[in-house]
């Protein structure tokens, strides 16, 4: 059973990706999104939002990604890119969402969507983002102690000998 801001970043990706391809105005995707068949179980405002923040600062959100790509951002997946710019966007703007929220999201959406290893890429580079737009909160979470897994007790081996009782005759 997938969240209501689940299925809105599932929504928000397709509409990047043929904003990308098509060229298409705001107006005219969120107006075919809230007729698609799903989106009432979205969360229309979290769509919304998403959407209309990485189509105005898309230009600003990929200069802020660059300098963490392998290759220019003309060669990164159509895919990738939407999902690039939608963390890069929530990183940004949404310091109510934990970062690692918003990370295991971008690589569940490429797990999804993306090519085989997608996902990897998409996690390395919002890591490396996340580090500058969130330092204080990376830094945080990565002092705070981990719980390791409890030692298991020692196994002990129990033998035991048969005895061979023999009667003695009377």
């Amino acid at each position: 059973m997938k969240s209501a801001r689940r299925r809105s970043r599932e929504f928000a990706l397709q509409a990047l990706y043929q904003w990308q391809l098509a060229g298409q105005s705001l107006s005219d995707i969120e107006q075919q999104y809230a007729q698609a068949d799903g989106f009432a179980k979205a969360d229309s405002e979290l769509f919304a939002v998403i959407l209309s923040g990485v189509l105005m600062h898309a230009e600003s959100l990929k200069e802020k990604l660059q300098p963490h790509l392998d290759r220019p951002w003309k060669e990164v997946s159509p895919i990738e890119s939407a999902i690039l710019l939608m963390g890069a966007f929530e990183l940004e703007n949404m310091p109510e969402t934990p970062y690692r929220v918003i990370i295991n999201e971008a690589i569940e959406l490429a797990k999804s969507f993306g090519g085989t290893d997608g996902h990897k890429y998409v996690n390395g580079i919002l890591d490396k983002l996340a580090a500058n737009v969130r330092a204080d909160e990376v830094a945080v979470q990565s002092s705070a102690p981990t719980l390791k897994p409890a030692k298991e007790a020692p196994t002990v081996k129990v033998t035991t000998r048969a005895r061979r009782v023999v009667k003695s005759p009377d």
